[in-house]
């Protein structure tokens, strides 16, 4: 069954009229049409008993059509009232709509008065949930694209380790990283790359910047690629030179935590009880107010979605579910250490698919 397919099944089930789906990730999910639309409109509007379209800026109906979409595509240019072309393409259906499902979570006020003008009389409801759940569990073709973006991860710390030496800055070891990785088939970063160094390794988004790599610094590469539409997130703390007891202290901590909460995983184990199982180990190394985020967050398509693998998630872990599992401790005297890695539920416990040794590595 295709994703079209699933969800006209879900609006036929609800005895909903229309989906129409904004999020640039959930239109490449259900159509295979990637794109970063900026402020324009992009979207697939799926009806219950007709044939969808897409509607997009006109300048990518040919990159539409590339993809193998064999549904009508339906361009608007930049002078163009876009709601008027959808409006069209729905009234040449012969359709009305009563019920539309929407994603609440992306849809802008503004985009959704318009959708009401347009609807006057139709109801909105959340697809939202739908979508997430569908892109929860992972199939195996998106797992190959998982593997082969978490393979590229492992090279990048790679070669981010190989590139650390005294006086380097945090942003020529960002590039250096960003280019080979590239180079080696990456369309693109997950995110923005961060390299910290020092002190700077105690902010848990800190920004790289001109800070020359000191011996005796711990530096914390967090970064992730994106290979066929799927992404990679991976965090290593590495050591340039002999680090502190008390430095050495934290890095152990954090790896215990971390594969403690790598080693809960298996089908049926809820999400909550895999963010308590490293925060139980680093509160009892004494350092819990330390530890200020979540264990976690769903992978795929996009970065950070479903599901949040928090202390309050009771959704039972299931077979293909992909997430992150990275604790961290930062101290602002001590250092910072987070570790991460991905991973994917299997029938009987877990695969983790970022692979770059954990025990702390210390770069002479």
């Amino acid at each position: 069954m295709t994703k079209v397919q699933e969800i006209q099944q879900f609006l036929k089930k609800n005895n909903v009229d229309a989906a129409f789906i904004t999020t640039p990730d959930n239109v490449f999910y259900v159509s295979g049409f990637q794109s970063d639309p900026h402020e324009r409109l992009l979207g697939v509007m799926i009806f219950k008993n007709a044939d969808p379209f897409i509607i997009c800026p006109k300048m990518e109906v040919p990159d539409v059509q590339a993809t193998g979409w064999t549904f009508d595509t339906v361009g608007h240019a930049d002078t163009d009232d876009a709601w008027e072309i959808v409006n069209n393409a729905i009234q040449s259906r012969g359709i009305s709509l009563n019920t539309i499902a929407i994603e609440k979570a992306h849809l802008t006020v503004e985009r959704l008065e318009r959708m009401e003008q347009l609807f006057e009389d139709a109801s909105f409801l959340r697809l939202d949930e739908q979508l997430n759940g569908m892109r929860n569990i992972k199939s195996e073709d998106e797992l190959v694209n998982l593997r082969k973006a978490a393979e590229l991860a492992d090279y990048a710390i790679e070669v981010g380790c190989n590139e650390i030496a005294e006086g380097k800055t945090e942003i020529e070891i960002l590039m250096a990283v960003e280019n080979a990785v590239k180079k080696k088939g990456a369309q693109k970063m997950s995110f923005d790359t961060m390299v910290l160094s020092g002190l700077k390794t105690a902010s848990p988004h800190g920004t790289p910047g001109d800070r020359k790599i000191q011996k005796g610094d711990f530096i914390l590469f967090d970064l992730g690629v994106v290979y066929n539409g799927y992404c990679s997130d991976i965090t290593r703390t590495v050591a340039f030179g002999e680090p502190t007891d008390k430095m050495r202290e934290v890095y152990e901590t954090v790896r215990k935590a971390e594969q403690t909460a790598v080693d809960m995983v298996k089908p049926g184990v809820l999400a909550k009880d895999i963010d308590k199982a490293a925060r139980d180990v680093i509160e009892d190394a004494g350092y819990g107010d330390y530890f200020t985020h979540r264990i976690g967050h769903g992978l795929g398509i996009s970065v950070h979605e479903y599901p949040s693998i928090t202390g309050t998630n009771e959704v039972p872990l299931e077979k293909g579910m992909v997430f992150t599992i990275e604790p961290g401790i930062y101290h602002p005297e001590i250092t910072g250490v987070r570790i991460e890695d991905d991973v994917v539920v299997t029938a009987t416990g877990v695969e983790v698919l970022t692979k770059f040794p954990k025990e702390l590595k210390i770069i002479h």
